[in-house]
Parts: C-alpha cells; sequence; structure tokens
C-alpha cells in the first residue's frame, strides 16, 4: 500500500493480514465503493448510481469508514469522494475477485452492470495471444460516464474522459455494453436493433470486441 491506513474498528481480532484487510474493506458495499471510484472522484449521487442496491445512508457509512481507513478522501468544499494510492492499489484485487468469480457458479450477466465494472471485467478478460502486438483505442460513452480504452503491449489502460476522441466511439448502458463486449449477437445486429450506439469504425469496434471473452483465462 502506498498510504498509511489510519487504525480502524475492529471487526476481525486476529493478526492475520487478510483479517487486518477485511477489518478495512470488509463491510458490505465497501469494495464496491472502491470500484465506482476507482477511474475517476465522483460526487456522492454518481457513487450512487453505480450501486443501485445502496441506501443512502448506508453509503454515507461506507464513506466514512473507508475514509477512516485512509482509501479515500473526500474534498467537503467541492463535495467529490477520490480514491488514495492506497484506494487505487485496491485494483488488483478487483481483478483477482472478477477472475475467481469465472470459476465459481452463479454469476448473472443479467442483474445490473454499471460502467467502471464493465471497464475492470474488460481488463480481466481480455485474451492475451490475440491481444499482443496490437495497438487500439477504443471509446465507450455510457452518457454520464465516459472512458477511453487503450490497448499497448499486451495491455489495457483506461482512463475516465468527458468525452471520448477515438477511431470508434461505443454508447449505451452497462448491461447492453457488456452484451456487445461478451455476448454472441454481432455487433452490427446489435446496433441494427438500436441496443448500441456506434460512432467510427464499426468494423475496427467489432475487431477490439472480439479480443475478450467471459471466461477463465490461462
Amino acid at each position: 500500500m502506498t498510504n498509511n491506513i489510519k487504525e480502524s474498528r475492529i471487526r476481525y481480532d486476529e493478526g492475520c493480514l487478510a483479517a487486518h484487510a477485511l477489518n478495512l474493506i470488509g463491510d458490505r458495499w465497501a469494495l464496491l465503493v472502491v470500484r465506482e471510484l476507482m477511474f475517476a472522484p465522483k460526487r456522492f449521487q454518481m457513487i450512487r448510481a453505480g450501486l443501485p442496491g445502496v441506501t443512502a445512508s448506508v453509503l454515507t457509512g461506507r464513506l466514512a469508514q473507508l475514509a477512516q481507513a485512509g482509501v479515500i478522501d473526500h474534498d467537503e468544499r467541492l463535495g467529490v469522494y477520490s480514491l488514495t494510492g492506497a484506494g487505487h492499489d485496491l485494483l488488483p484485487v478487483l481483478e483477482a475477485l472478477c477472475r475467481w468469480a469465472l470459476i465459481v457458479p452463479g454469476h448473472d450477466v443479467s442483474r445490473f452492470i454499471s460502467p467502471s465494472a464493465l471497464m475492470i471485467s474488460m481488463r480481466v478478460n481480455l485474451i492475451p495471444a490475440l491481444a499482443w502486438g496490437r495497438e487500439m483505442l477504443a471509446g465507450f460513452d455510457f452518457g454520464n460516464e465516459a472512458f477511453e480504452m487503450r490497448l499497448a503491449s499486451g495491455r489495457l489502460q483506461t482512463a475516465s474522459v468527458s468525452k471520448p476522441d477515438a477511431p470508434f466511439v461505443l454508447r449505451g448502458n452497462g448491461n447492453l455494453m457488456a452484451a456487445a463486449v461478451y455476448g454472441a449477437t454481432p455487433l452490427p445486429t446489435l446496433i441494427s436493433q438500436g441496443m448500441i450506439e456506434a460512432a467510427g469504425d464499426t468494423a475496427a469496434a467489432e475487431d477490439f470486441l472480439s479480443l475478450f471473452r467471459l471466461e477463465p483465462q490461462a
């Protein structure tokens, strides 16, 4: 971790490092709050929009706990929450949970998928053998959030942007975009059905989406 983490209330009275981590980020919704802040600072209502099952009071409590743990900062003047260095260090933890989820039953892709959740899952589900040696730039517009995803040297770098500037930009909500990335229906069909909007080079978009598969990677 890159930041010093403050003392928080004890949930597990153990010396185990995993228990110590769970004392700080193990409450319900905590890691999902981190997920929603992984690519950009957000105000309270925008965080809540990415967590439709959380109540305002519970989210307020989780934000306070994460701030106490040194995982997030809160700019009270601007009303904006952002991750600290320690918070950003949790990206590999979220990615590891995604990889583990691929090998256990019960994943329901019809349930709500936030834009940040999809961006993280795409980093996990990139097919290395197909991605290696490729350089591509993709744009994703979810309405209230937008991202650019750059592929280089077999790795994805994702950045939150106000307006994507890429050879192609796909527009839709999290679930429809996930269907475009992982589903069996071809992108042109999704576009013709009005499920996904596309601007720019749709052939390049199809090529980019072919690099992802929702299954365990070696």
